[in-house]
């Protein structure tokens, strides 16, 4: 079976993306530019004895995604205590709406967003009361 086990987030601008995701998310960077012979920040999402994988920041190869476009890749999603407390630090620290809070009924609140570089990604808080 193929578990994944890591993510790259590919980025324009490496310092604004290291500052979204630390400020939104919490996470930690670590420089591996030297193993990837690129701009490459390895993403520590977490602890290691917490469920989660772990991943990177990449200097984007080609052009950015033009928005209104159908998803070409993958998109990950974070789980978050507060999901409105999260949408206020996206917003404010420049990501967009692409598809609003909405329920998953009796389990979640799930909405996706554009970071800072044009990527989609989603967050995830756990409710049994959502509808």
């Amino acid at each position: 079976m193929g578990r994944l086990i890591h993510f790259e987030i590919h980025v324009n601008d490496m310092e604004r993306a290291k500052n979204f995701y630390g400020e939104v998310f919490g996470w930690k960077f670590e420089d591996w530019s030297d193993y990837a012979g690129m701009p490459y920040f390895g993403a520590v999402t977490g602890e290691d004895n917490e469920i989660g994988i772990n991943g990177a920041l990449m200097k984007r190869q080609g052009p950015t995604p033009e928005q209104g476009q159908a998803l070409n890749g993958f998109a990950c999603t974070m789980g978050v205590d507060d999901y409105d407390a999260t949408e206020s630090k996206i917003l404010e620290l420049g990501g967009t709406v692409a598809l609003p809070k909405h329920a998953l009924p009796g389990m979640a609140w799930q909405g996706y967003y554009i970071d800072c570089e044009g990527n989609v990604f989603g967050i995830h808080q756990t409710d049994q009361n959502a509808k």
